[in-house]
């Protein structure tokens, strides 16, 4: 049966009380070191005493490309957690549509986004801090892009990635044809059994119900993973736990479910954030 756990917004029901001084600065550079076109970044960064140990968080945009909103959702959390958080911009002029950016240009001849990914944490790990690996986050059309980066991309710094109501996904199934399965693409069984047993979380706003969402897609193919957001997140994760079992291989993922929360960069992002900042204190603890 198909877990939920609900994540409990709260951060005073954990005792936590913001411990950072709102002395974090705000930014962007251009990041370049890698195969496709330069990336404009948008960070929040906090006070250099706190950027020694600050867990990294990537942030992927939506559908809109507005990786500025995106990293100002994460001013607040920056503060009370002490997170260093960089969202790259992926522009659609650069990134055209669906199949240049939540696809990752997947089947065509680049540039390939899932890869700006690993040489974007080297460029942060430059900028300072001792983070050895990060953490990496999005909602909606971001969500897709994380997923499927998962599957496709080598991420070996990755710690955890956040898949939070996408709004249709790519499942592990080699009958159904790319994007909405793995018919098309050079994706064995090995590929599939090595991405089920990889660190992915998928975040799901229980509010997030709305079958006519106008940025909802409605192929027969997403159709058929769910009539909304929620339901396809389920669907998918049954899909996912099923094919581990049919493989034989470790099932690493894991659902969350958010109460009272739709369609809303903001609140799965405070959801995320007490979950990075959970594992990230476990982590230091082990360490001492």
């Amino acid at each position: 049966m198909l877990r939920f756990i609900t994540v409990i917004l709260a951060a005073a029901l954990l005792n936590w009380s913001p411990a950072f001084a709102d002395d974090s600065r705000t930014g962007r550079f251009v990041f370049s070191d890698w195969s496709g076109p330069p990336l404009t970044i948008h960070f929040i960064e906090p006070s250099a005493e706190a950027m020694a140990d600050a867990p990294v968080v990537i942030v992927m945009h939506g559908v809109d490309r507005n990786a500025d909103d995106y990293a100002a959702n994460w001013r607040g959390l920056v503060r009370e957690h002490g997170f260093r958080v960089y969202a790259p911009e992926f522009s659609d002029a650069d990134f055209p549509g669906a199949a240049m950016y939540n696809l990752g240009g997947i089947g065509t001849d680049g540039p390939y986004a899932y890869s700006a990914i690993e040489p974007l944490f080297s460029a942060i790990s430059e900028r300072g801090g001792s983070a050895e690996g990060y953490y990496l986050f999005s909602h909606s059309a971001g969500a897709q892009f994380v997923h499927r980066a998962v599957l496709f991309e080598d991420l070996p710094r990755l710690i955890t990635a956040f898949s939070a109501n996408a709004g249709w996904y790519t499942l592990p199934d080699a009958d159904t044809a790319w994007p909405y399965g793995l018919d098309g693409v050079p994706v064995d069984d090995v590929a599939v059994g090595q991405w089920l047993g990889r660190p992915l979380v998928v975040l799901l706003g229980d509010q997030d119900t709305d079958p006519r969402d106008r940025n909802l897609r409605r192929t027969a193919e997403a159709m058929a993973q769910g009539e909304h957001r929620y339901a396809r997140g389920a669907y998918f994760m049954r899909a996912a736990r099923d094919r581990a079992a049919e493989l034989g291989v470790p099932f690493s993922w894991t659902a969350y479910n958010v109460p009272g929360v739709a369609h809303d960069n903001a609140g799965m992002a405070q959801a995320a954030a007490l979950l990075i900042a959970l594992d990230a204190e476990e982590t230091d603890g082990e360490d001492e």
